[in-house]
């Protein structure tokens, strides 16, 4: 447990917003599901109950094992005991609670995927740089999300349905795949978004690339930005 709290993982025990999560997927008997997280199960349950095949992922030991012995009975539920975001299962909704240190790679993880939804429960602050409308507030998180996702506000969680309690609240969004973005425009966005005070003609020029604009990022669309990303790539 003192592991997962180390990680930032906080074991939803309300059934209620368990259940919420679930119907917000939309799961119908077709559906192949990917969990990342399995913790005490409590998601996985719902899962099995409504989609056609769950995988779920747990990289702690002794939250596997509780796993194999609490719910393995699920004949359309398949346990691993790996990192889940180094996967290749193929699914068409991921469903998470993700643990608040992981958030960021799950983001810039799934927005390469293919994938018909996910609902996922963030960090309240984490939540609001993906959905931010600020030029200003905006991280490049915030850029490679709001481009290769629609995203839905579902709920906000009070910190008291988590044990152990963490110290701020949740939100439970919904997500659907636009344009999947490649690793390495991830990459450059990324790197772009530690120069964003110098000007556009300065951060290209640490890419090799000349431009004659004094703009900011912050003066920038996030279309235009990936653009800009792509381009870097090409050279």
């Amino acid at each position: 447990m003192k592991k997962r709290q180390k990680l930032g993982q906080h074991f939803l025990k309300s059934k209620k917003i368990a259940e919420l999560i679930v119907s917000a997927a939309h799961l119908n008997k077709h559906d192949d599901v990917l969990e990342i997280g399995t913790g005490m199960g409590i998601l996985t349950t719902l899962l099995c109950k409504s989609a056609k095949n769950v995988v779920s992922y747990e990289s702690d030991k002794k939250l596997y094992h509780y796993a194999q012995t609490m719910i393995s009975n699920f004949s359309n539920l398949k346990l691993e005991n790996k990192d889940g975001f180094k996967s290749k299962e193929k699914f068409s909704v991921f469903v998470s609670n993700l643990p608040y240190s992981k958030s960021r790679d799950a983001i810039e993880w799934l927005i390469q995927k293919k994938f018909s939804r996910a609902v996922i429960m963030v960090q309240k602050e984490f939540a609001e740089k993906l959905v931010t409308n600020s030029k200003k507030k905006r991280k490049a998180i915030s850029i490679l999300s709001q481009h290769a996702l629609d995203i839905e506000t579902i709920a906000k969680v009070h910190k008291s349905n988590f044990v152990p309690q963490p110290k701020v609240d949740s939100v439970v969004l919904k997500l659907k795949s636009r344009k999947p973005v490649s690793k390495e425009t991830i990459k450059i966005v990324n790197k772009m978004f530690s120069y964003r005070r110098k000007t556009l003609q300065n951060i290209l020029a640490r890419f090799g690339k000349s431009v004659d604009s004094t703009k900011r990022l912050d003066e920038l669309k996030g279309d235009e930005i990936i653009k800009i990303a792509k381009q870097i790539i090409k050279k």
